[in-house]
């Protein structure tokens, strides 16, 4: 091992060469300051260029920071990830056709690393089938260059199958907290532990190199073996950043380490508003023991709701980067965790997810068709990708999916329990079409998974193949605020209820003392 600068770590990358990078959303284990030394490399010199970018999930600040640091015209050729959305310069380039760009499953995207590094024919999974990943609707591609097909459908013993094909790993740049002087690295501080294991050995066994940057070095033989995440014989070069950040928003927070849990009232409860109403009205689906998984957008706020009304100690709260328990954060350190119990290698935590661990799961939607089938990814020139959002809708045995009802200025006031809309939003997301299918509603329907939509107004679920509405706000009026911005008109509940009117104040709503917790 031998211990470089960011900027001859940026001199090790070459042109034309596939390059995978770690980290989560906005900087949670990200090498950052190697990523900014290579993409002023090509800013003063223009190489390296055509390069094959991958990161398993979305990496940036929205602005400057993660993988906008190669989003250079000529720098990038091929981009694999899950979502571009934390990088949107990549957006342009993907939807001007500049770089050849697919959106994978960010599980799949982790679990093939451990195929990789096996020398294993990729991945077979199921995951996939039935949306836009699958080759019969678009293999993933975001893009007209994106020719190459990553992804083929095979049967095994009279069943689809999709394989994910394995790449060969030039150059791993990854990232720990110290690393000692035979490079083994320990992530002691980090937010998220990834799939760095299984990275640095897909880089070995394809010949490639590894890189990992840490925030500071010590003496041989003086980590704890328990504690070493990559071992030193996988490592090749370390860079040294003492001001290394925990995230791009948090210098180091010991409670993100798991050194230590915080009171539950220093979880700040959300602010009431019509993203409220929709988190709280999806916390009433929990029930006490559930497994759950909260995914991006208001579901990410159903965390703050539980520990608002109590309840959080009571069910195990789960996201796909690899916590157990504790609650998921929002905001823009979201990805992190706080009091949680485990952490487990995020390829891990995909199986558990991909073999059905998941009592209920908590996603967003954009787009809702007549079938239940949901849009996340893609709306025209908008490409925001999926991260894990198939990994976990296909595989849970229920999901809610949350959302306001409409998008782009909605305003809501809440006067004595009932809801008024102020501004309708100016985008329908109950459409006839959805532009790419990242849920199958009639797929899941054939292997008897449950599907419910939460809304600020209206509660819908999936049954017989179609959209039903089952409950309607106080102080809504059915055909003016509900089917006059729908572009079809779904089936009405024979028993159409009102929805819960503590949904519609300020106070707490006393979830643990509705029956299901009462009961427990």
């Amino acid at each position: 091992m031998q211990v470089i600068t960011a900027e001859q770590a940026a001199q090790l990358v070459q042109d034309g060469k596939c390059v995978v990078v770690s980290g989560s959303g906005g900087g949670h284990a990200v090498p950052e300051a190697i990523l900014a030394a290579t993409g002023a490399r090509f800013a003063q010199t223009g190489t390296p260029r055509d390069l094959t970018l991958v990161h398993v999930v979305g990496i940036g600040d929205r602005i400057a920071k993660g993988a906008a640091h190669f989003a250079r015209p000529g720098m990038v050729r091929r981009l694999i990830t899950s979502a571009l959305i934390d990088s949107p310069v990549f957006i342009d380039l993907a939807r001007d056709d500049r770089i050849a760009a697919w959106t994978l499953p960010q599980g799949v995207l982790s679990q093939i690393m451990r195929e990789i590094a096996a020398g294993r024919p990729g991945l077979i999974t199921r995951t996939g089938l039935h949306s836009f990943v699958d080759p019969r609707h678009g293999g993933g591609r975001q893009s007209p260059s994106a020719r190459e097909n990553l992804v083929e459908l095979i049967e095994i013993d009279g069943q689809e199958w999709l394989r994910f094909r394995p790449f060969a790993i030039d150059v791993a740049l990854l990232r720990g907290t110290t690393a000692d002087e035979d490079g083994n690295i320990t992530m002691e501080q980090e937010a998220i532990p990834g799939e760095m294991l299984s990275t640095a050995q897909a880089a070995r066994r394809s010949g490639g190199i590894v890189v990992v940057q840490v925030k500071r070095l010590a003496r041989r033989g003086t980590l704890p073996g328990k504690a070493v995440k990559i071992p030193g014989i996988l490592v090749d070069y370390v860079v040294v950043d003492p001001d290394q950040r925990q995230t791009y928003a948090t210098d180091y927070n010991p409670a993100y380490a798991g050194e230590l849990r915080v009171p539950l009232d220093t979880i700040r409860p959300l602010p009431f508003s019509e993203r409220k109403i929709v988190a709280r009205r999806a916390a009433m689906e929990l029930r006490p023991r559930d497994v759950c998984n909260l995914g991006a957008g208001i579901s990410t706020g159903i965390s703050a709701v539980a520990a608002e009304e109590r309840i959080l100690d009571r069910i195990v709260l789960t996201n796909e980067q690899g916590f157990i328990g504790g609650a998921p954060l929002t905001g823009p350190d979201s990805g992190a965790a706080q009091n949680y119990d485990a952490m487990v290698d995020q390829p891990y935590q995909f199986d558990f997810y991909d073999g059905g661990g998941i009592d209920c799961a908590f996603l967003s939607f954009a787009e809702v068709d007549p079938t239940g089938s949901v849009n996340i990814s893609r709306f025209g020139d908008k490409i925001v990708g999926i991260g894990g959002f198939i990994n976990i809708s296909q595989n849970a045995r229920k999901v809610v999916f949350s959302g306001t009802f409409t998008a782009g200025g909605l305003k809501v006031e809440t006067i004595g329990g009932k809801l008024h809309i102020q501004a309708e939003g100016r985008n329908r997301k109950f459409v006839e079409r959805i532009e790419q299918v990242c849920y199958s509603g009639p797929y899941a329907a054939t292997e008897g998974r449950v599907a419910l939509f939460v809304t600020e107004r209206a509660v819908f679920r999936v049954t017989e193949g179609a959209l039903e509405l089952i409950e309607i706000a106080p102080g809504i009026d059915l055909e003016r605020d509900v089917f006059a911005h729908m572009a079809f008109r779904p089936r009405i509940a024979a028993d159409l209820r009102t929805m819960d009117a503590r949904l519609f104040v300020p106070s707490p709503m006393g979830l643990a003392q509705d029956a299901p917790f009462r009961a427990a």
